[in-house]
């Protein structure tokens, strides 16, 4: 009698469910748990299924993208068991079937995405590829909960490309911004020549500021300007 009752008598935990089979047939009422249920020795079975989240990381996908780019990709899925019953009796492995479903989708959307896409939208790429594996396996039981794109692997090559790329793209921005500096620098020049040949004399108190500027940094060689007009008197001469 005491030995009856080990055998009858099972236990599953709070976050398990029990799914018994009497003769084959699984029996009416859905899985069992949580606590202590009974069975019939030699006439029926069941399989404890663990509700608590799983994580599973999705191995690194080779994924030819949609303008020709050889990538690698790798993901992690978050997902459980939210029906114990159809988990067992609709699918042989349920974590395995959801595991092999993950690596297929991942390759599939990625490869109507281009480059660009993949680096910058990995968080709508996420969500697309949630809702399609949670539609996939809701007749398996599983609920998908989150999934998250880890790393996006680019050939060396292709690096370096567009490592190349960018930094021509800062050079030629920089071009740009020097030619613009020069631009304004020389309407600057127009207009100060403007405002001094209007009056001889200001133009003789820049000549004296620059050798003030010049003293006073200590310098053995001073460059006396000489003004043009001075030039010009004996220039009449001859």
């Amino acid at each position: 009698m005491p030995f009856s009752f080990f055998v009858c008598f099972k236990v599953v935990q709070e976050y398990e469910r029990a799914v018994i089979f009497r003769l084959g047939r699984l029996l009416h009422g859905g899985s069992r748990g949580p606590g202590i249920f009974f069975i019939l020795p030699c006439i029926e079975s069941y399989s404890k299924v663990d509700l608590r989240t799983s994580v599973f990381d999705v191995p690194p996908q080779e994924v030819l993208t949609k303008d020709s780019v050889t990538v690698s990709v790798d993901a992690v899925v978050y997902y459980r068991v939210s029906n114990a019953t159809v988990s067992v009796a609709n699918v042989e492995n349920a974590h395995h079937s959801t595991r092999l479903l993950a690596q297929t989708t991942l390759r599939n959307m990625l490869g109507t995405k281009n480059l660009h896409e993949i680096l910058g939208d990995r968080e709508s790429i996420s969500c697309d590829m949630q809702g399609v594996l949670d539609d996939a396996t809701e007749n398996w039981g599983i609920k998908v909960e989150r999934v998250e794109i880890k790393d996006v692997r680019l050939p060396v090559q292709l690096q370096r490309a567009m490592a190349a790329e960018a930094e021509a793209a800062r050079e030629a921005r920089a071009k740009v911004i020097a030619a613009e500096g020069e631009q304004k620098a020389s309407r600057a020049l127009k207009e100060a020549a403007e405002v001094l040949s209007l009056s001889p004399a200001a133009l003789q108190l820049r000549y004296l500021q620059t050798l003030n500027t010049i003293s006073a940094e200590k310098n053995s060689t001073i460059i006396f300007p000489l003004p043009i007009d001075f030039l010009r008197h004996f220039m009449g001469n001859e």
